[in-house]
C-alpha cells in the first residue's frame, strides 16, 4: 500500500533530497484527484463557467499545492518551536475579528486583505493543535492523569472556541473542541473525565438553548422536523435531499443536474456542493469521493501512528482528526443526519482560507512522516 523510504537517520537531520524521497506520493495523488474533482464540479456549478469559482479554486489549490510540499519539507522541530507564537498570533487575530471583521451573511467572521478575506477561525484550527501537541509533548505523565495538568489546555481550547462562538460560528468552534478532545484522548486522559464533560454538556442544553440565535435555534428545530417550515428553515435540507435522490445510482450526468443548474439547491458551491456531486455522478461519484476521503484519514492516522517522537504523532492525529470532521459534519449534514452549521466539504467547497490551511495541514503531516524517525527531545 505503501512505498517506503525507510532512513538510518534516527537522530539526525534529513537532507532536502532525502525528505523528497520520503514523501509518501501516493497521499500526495489522493489530495490532488480530490481537489481535481471539486474544480470540475465548481466548474459544473456555474454552468460550464471556469469563472467565478473554478479558476479561482484551481490557483488557490495550486497555492496549496505548494504551501503543502514546503511545510513537508520543513523539520518538524520548526513547528514545534513556533507553536506557542503561532497560537497567540491566531488567537490576537480572532479578537481582532471582533472589533474590525468583515460582515458577511451576518457573520464577522473574516478580515478583509483586500486581494484575500481572512479567516483567522481557519489558523486556529491548526494553531490549536500545534499548542496542545507541543503542551502534551513537555508535559509528564504525571501531569496528564492529575486534573490540574489539564487546566491549560483546557484554557487553550475554550477561549479561542468561546472567541468563535460569538462570530457567531457555532460549528468551527464545535470543530475546534471536537479536535482538542481528540489529543486529549490520545494522549491518556482518563475516560471518566470525557463522560463527566459530556454529561455536564448535556446538563446545560436547555440553559445553552436561550442563548442561541435564533437562525441557530431554527436549525435545531428544523432538523427536528424538516416540514415544519419547507419554505424557510427547512428548505436548504428539503431541496438537498431532492437532490440526493434524484442522482440514483449513476447520475443525470455531467452539467445535467436539474436541482443545482435550476437554482433549487442553496449554497451549492460550498456548503452543500456533495449534494451536487451526488446529484451529476450519483451513488458511484459520491461513494468514490467517500472512498477517497477515508483513505486520506487512513493514511493520516497511519503516519501518526509509525512517528517515534511525541509531538509528531499528537500534531497528526489533531490534524487529521479536524480534516476528518470536515468531511464528516459536512457529508451529515447534507444527508439530514445533524442540523444545518455551515462547515464545507475541504477541498470539494469553494473556499480560500479553507483550502489554504487544509493543505498547510497536509504539509504538516506529510512532516511527521518525513521525519518519523528524527529525535525531536523536550
Amino acid at each position: 500500500m505503501y512505498k517506503y523510504y525507510e532512513t538510518s537517520f534516527k537522530n539526525q537531520s534529513l537532507s532536502l533530497k532525502e525528505k523528497f524521497f520520503n514523501l509518501s506520493f501516493s497521499y500526495i495523488l489522493f489530495i490532488v484527484i480530490l481537489a481535481s474533482i471539486g474544480i470540475v464540479v465548481l466548474y459544473s456549478a456555474a454552468n460550464g463557467n471556469w469563472k467565478p469559482w473554478a479558476i479561482n479554486q484551481l490557483i488557490r489549490f495550486g497555492m496549496g499545492l505548494g504551501v503543502m510540499l514546503v511545510f513537508a519539507l520543513t523539520d518538524i522541530r520548526f513547528f514545534m518551536k513556533i507553536a506557542y507564537p503561532f497560537y497567540f498570533v491566531s488567537l490576537l487575530l480572532l479578537i481582532y475579528v471582533e472589533i474590525r471583521g468583515s460582515i458577511g451573511m451576518g457573520a464577522q467572521r473574516w478580515i478583509d486583505l483586500k486581494f484575500f478575506n481572512l479567516q483567522p477561525s481557519e489558523l486556529m484550527k491548526i494553531a490549536l493543535v500545534m499548542v496542545l501537541a507541543k503542551y502534551f509533548h513537555s508535559s509528564s505523565l504525571q501531569s496528564i492523569e492529575s486534573t490540574r495538568g489539564l487546566i491549560i489546555p483546557i484554557m487553550l481550547t475554550l477561549f479561542p472556541a468561546f472567541l468563535v462562538m460569538t462570530q457567531p460560528d457555532l460549528g468551527t468552534a464545535l470543530m475546534l473542541i471536537m479536535s482538542a478532545g481528540a489529543i486529549f484522548f490520545a494522549v491518556g486522559v482518563q475516560v471518566w473525565k470525557f463522560v463527566v464533560v459530556m454529561l455536564g454538556g448535556a446538563l446545560m442544553i436547555p440553559f445553552a438553548w436561550h442563548f442561541l440565535h435564533d437562525y441557530q435555534k431554527n436549525r435545531v428545530l428544523t432538523f427536528l422536523d424538516p416540514e415544519r417550515d419547507p419554505l424557510g428553515a427547512g428548505y436548504h435540507i428539503i431541496q438537498s435531499k431532492i437532490a440526493l435522490g434524484s442522482g440514483g445510482v449513476f447520475g443525470k450526468g455531467f452539467l445535467k443536474g436539474t436541482q443545482s443548474h435550476l437554482n433549487f439547491l442553496p449554497e451549492k458551491h460550498t456548503d452543500f456542493i456533495f449534494t451536487m456531486l451526488s446529484e451529476e455522478f450519483g451513488m458511484i461519484g459520491a461513494v468514490f469521493v467517500v472512498l477517497l476521503n477515508i483513505l486520506i484519514i487512513a493514511y493520516s492516522f497511519s503516519f501518526a501512528l509509525r512517528s517515534t517522537s511525541y509531538f509528531g504523532k499528537l500534531l497528526a492525529i489533531g490534524l487529521a482528526t479536524n480534516f476528518f470532521l470536515y468531511v464528516f459534519i459536512n457529508m451529515a449534514m447534507v444527508l439530514g443526519l445533524i442540523p444545518v452549521v455551515g462547515i464545507p466539504l475541504a477541498l470539494i467547497s469553494y473556499g480560500g482560507t479553507v483550502i489554504l490551511s487544509v493543505m498547510a495541514s497536509f504539509g504538516m503531516i506529510l512532516s511527521v512522516w518525513i521525519n518519523r524517525n528524527v529525535n525531536i527531545g523536550k
